[in-house]
């Protein structure tokens, strides 16, 4: 009998040509959640802004149509986009509707918790009929004002950046100039 020599990157090339792999890792299972069609890769947008006025004073802005619309004529959006310049619409109450940008925002309140919170179901006029994403505004005193903690979710991942970047632009930017 005659013995052969294999040396061990020979047979270690063998081994994985035939689909045998010595101390690798088992092959990766999906994430149990996914099994249960959980989602773990959607977008969400949180910023962080401070507002030189009271709580009272940014949540007025944000919730009384005449102070939105100024907001919404210092963004340039109506412009920008060519909307209609419509009236901001904005219910008072939890349940109610709001129209904002001309009509290219909607959604309804969920929460309006005075000076402190306002949670809205809220739309983009570009997004099929169904999809409603979360807006959560969350206000709280700060030595300079207000610090304003705005969270959102539920959207379409594909309009993560232009959301992050429309919220700086068209909310944040000119609701501290209507605030100064």
């Amino acid at each position: 009998m005659t013995s052969v020599a294999i040396s061990r990157r020979t047979f270690s090339l063998a081994a994985a040509t035939a689909g045998v792999a010595f101390g690798a890792a088992p092959p990766a299972r999906s994430d149990p959640a996914e099994d249960l069609g959980v989602s773990t890769d959607n977008a969400a947008i949180h910023q962080e802004v401070v507002f030189k006025a009271s709580p009272a004073r940014v949540y007025r802005a944000l919730t009384d149509p005449r102070q939105f619309d100024r907001i919404v004529v210092l963004s340039g959006a109506v412009e920008a986009m060519a909307l209609v310049n419509t009236p901001a619409e904005i219910s008072p109450a939890p349940g109610g509707a709001f129209a904002l940008f001309g009509g290219y925002i909607t959604g309804r309140q969920l929460e309006l918790l005075p000076d402190t919170r306002l949670v809205q179901a809220w739309r983009s006029a570009g997004w099929p009929p169904h999809i409603y994403s979360i807006a959560r505004f969350e206000l709280t005193e700060h030595p300079d004002g207000t610090k304003l903690l705005f969270d959102h979710t539920g959207f379409p991942n594909s309009d993560a950046a232009s959301l992050a970047t429309g919220w700086r632009e068209h909310y944040w930017e000119p609701l501290a100039k209507v605030l100064s």
